[in-house]
């Protein structure tokens, strides 16, 4: 194994429910997680927005957000993302600013275009943008602004707008794992001279150390996948549950669809393919999403991929 770490290693959380779960025990286990993955030296904890979900709790990110940030101390913890079509962008930056005000350097502001019609996103976000660029010059303990804001995108559509604004962009693997080449270098194309912008890689992963839980694992997810396509939007199944489940025709086919995007394996497997992942993509810095119906299989596949680049105390803040 190579004495520092080839990319760096973020999470992205959902606050997933498992069977048998209610939504304050996943929002509990996400602090948990956060804590967890803090010690363990993950550079970045992003927290996601869903509503009328079944399988995730996280609801409010901002609130996340400032939990997880009084319950850590190295760690950048952001929104990833804050639904900008639902909301005002001066309540956005003024929630966010007051965090940025709170906890310097350590904060990212992530958007995502979901949430309903956005027919006026760009505006929504250059205004955003320009806000928070007042409140860095408006409190110089806060830092440069550069790479605050993220643009989260999945089919290419945002890469150029935070191209143009010099925000940072985040493209999730998981919901299209053949575009990202094409969306990154689009960013990159768009990216203003002497803004330093930013990269990023969302990608959905397990392990554990004994290959066939690894393996059950992954598939649990993909089940529970291809019952969200099919219209059951249920918590995230339990191994017991996988083990006697009869699998329908259609079942296994939306499973087949998304087995390319789901990274899974020994650890040692996964290193290898997030490190080729990142270098496909021409990133340095992959952030994991794992969903489990057992968080204790979710903060070993966090520490087993921990020990497996090395992540241990070996970033700068």
């Amino acid at each position: 194994m190579l004495s520092t770490p080839v990319l760096r290693l973020s999470v992205l959380d959902q606050s997933p429910l498992g069977e048998d779960m209610t939504p304050a025990d996943a929002l509990r286990h996400t602090l948990a997680l956060a804590r967890h993955t803090d010690a363990l030296g993950y550079h970045r904890f992003w927290h996601a927005e869903h509503h009328g979900s079944a399988s995730f709790a996280g609801s409010a990110p901002e609130i996340m957000t400032a939990l997880v940030l009084e319950n850590t101390t190295r760690l950048r913890v952001g929104t990833g993302g804050i639904l900008l079509p639902r909301y005002h962008p001066e309540k956005v930056a003024e929630t966010m600013g007051t965090l940025l005000r709170l906890h310097p350097g350590r904060v990212d502001v992530g958007i995502g275009r979901g949430g309903g019609p956005a027919p006026d996103f760009d505006q929504k976000v250059a205004a955003l943008h320009q806000r928070l660029l007042d409140i860095g010059h408006d409190d110089r303990a806060v830092g440069e602004p550069a790479g605050r804001l993220w643009l989260l995108g999945a089919g290419g559509s945002t890469a150029p707008l935070a191209g143009h604004l010099g925000a940072g962009y985040a493209f999730g693997h998981f919901f299209a794992p053949k575009k990202g080449p094409a969306a990154l270098s689009d960013y990159r194309q768009h990216l203003r001279p002497g803004h330093p912008g930013g990269t990023l890689l969302t990608v959905r992963a397990v392990t554990a150390e004994d290959p066939e839980r690894a393996a059950a694992l992954a598939q649990a997810m993909l089940l529970w996948r291809a019952r969200k396509d099919l219209g059951h939007d249920a918590p995230i199944p339990a191994l017991t549950t996988l083990a006697r489940h009869d699998w329908s025709t259609a079942e296994h086919a939306q499973a087949a669809l998304h087995e390319s995007s789901l990274i899974h394996g020994t650890p040692q497997q996964v290193r290898e393919r997030l490190i080729h992942l990142a270098r496909a993509h021409g990133v340095t810095e992959v952030m994991v999403n794992t969903l489990t119906a057992d968080p204790d299989d979710r903060l070993a596949s966090y520490e087993l991929l921990a020990a497996q680049f090395g992540v241990r105390h070996t970033f700068d803040d």
